[in-house]
């Protein structure tokens, strides 16, 4: 007996559009007609095997804004079937059982295959996973109050994994769970040079407390660069919960990168840039936003003459603060650099 198979309806309403013309703006032309998921995939790399566009995803699926927010699983095993007729174009997955490709629908339930373990992710989960447990950006508010070591033992510099510390204004109802970071460069607006969005927060390492007292102790529990005098404790927040579909937001974005994680100045596929727009601006999780790079070229007469903008890649929004956020980069047709525009796509 064949194994079941969860069924997932992606149906693209054409209304007026002819199924030949939403195929030559919306399907690629090398697009499958069947493909088997799987581990590995993310519902990114699915969606650019079919679509031009990857980012409208959510458009094929037809759902109501909260589900394309949090939509339903896809997982490995699932056989996502490209049908094509007069009425339109759709995307589903195959039930084995019936037979052949059946319209089944789209609802939560229980999986019997023992080979599944997980969902498949929006994008890469291991390259976005340290970002989601990390602090990132600090506000100058918990620079100032965040908890600080005094440092190792007599005679002792710096702190190593397993090593005691102790620290100064450790609270005792945050938990035992704690980061420590060192406050980095100030993170400023391109457009209103003396506005300050935060500071990055340069992650050493985590700690567990064992003591809560006027001066505590604790214990690293690992380290990732030196832990010394002043170094900064937050507690551990939960690792957030990303599996949010590509989507373009609803309004438009004009935005600007402003950092390159790793210190890195050119943009490239697969690096984690900052955003100078965050939650207040209107992005959120899931969000795809395209790179345009700024050029400029000398005129005959050597005046400079700023050149239209030229796309150059995808960014995906996967973690959102108050006036900044952290994207990956999901596709780079050239290298982008820092100060590029980030817009609407």
């Amino acid at each position: 007996m064949r194994k079941p198979i969860i069924a997932v309806i992606l149906f693209l309403s054409l209304l007026s559009v002819t199924p030949v013309k939403a195929e030559n703006t919306l399907l690629r032309s090398d697009s499958p007609d069947r493909y088997v998921v799987v581990p590995g995939d993310t519902l990114w790399s699915i969606a650019s095997r079919f679509l031009r566009d990857p980012w409208r995803w959510p458009e094929v699926w037809g759902f109501n804004r909260q589900q394309v927010k949090n939509p339903h699983k896809i997982y490995p095993g699932d056989i996502i079937v490209l049908d094509r007729s007069m009425q339109g174009i759709r995307l589903r997955i195959a039930d084995e059982d019936a037979g052949g490709i059946k319209t089944v629908k789209l609802s939560p339930r229980v999986r019997s295959e023992q080979f599944v373990t997980a969902a498949i992710p929006s994008i890469p989960a291991a390259t976005i996973e340290p970002f989601l447990s990390q602090p990132l950006v600090i506000e100058n508010d918990q620079l100032t109050n965040a908890p600080y070591i005094l440092g190792p033992g007599e005679g002792r510099v710096a702190l190593s994994t397993s090593d005691i510390g102790y620290v100064s204004g450790l609270p005792k109802d945050q938990g035992s769970a704690w980061q420590i970071f060192r406050p980095g460069k100030a993170l400023k607006d391109p457009d209103q040079k003396d506005l300050i969005l935060g500071y990055e927060a340069i992650y050493l390492g985590n700690a567990r407390a064992d003591v809560f007292a006027d001066v505590s102790t604790v214990t690293i529990t690992r380290i990732k660069e030196e832990i010394l005098k002043g170094d900064r404790l937050v507690p551990s927040p939960d690792i957030i919960f990303n599996n949010y579909a590509p989507h373009a937001p609803e309004s438009q974005i004009n935005g600007r990168i402003i950092s390159v994680y790793g210190g890195v100045t050119e943009v490239g596929k697969g690096a984690i840039v900052t955003l100078n727009k965050g939650e207040k601006d209107g992005l959120e999780m899931g969000h795809v936003l395209a790179i345009y790079r700024k050029s400029q070229a000398k005129s005959l007469k050597g005046d400079i003459v700023q050149l239209p903008d030229e796309r150059t890649g995808l960014v995906f929004v996967f973690r959102v603060f108050d006036r900044i956020s952290y994207a990956l980069v999901v596709q780079s047709m050239y290298p982008g650099r820092v100060l590029d525009a980030v817009k609407t796509p």
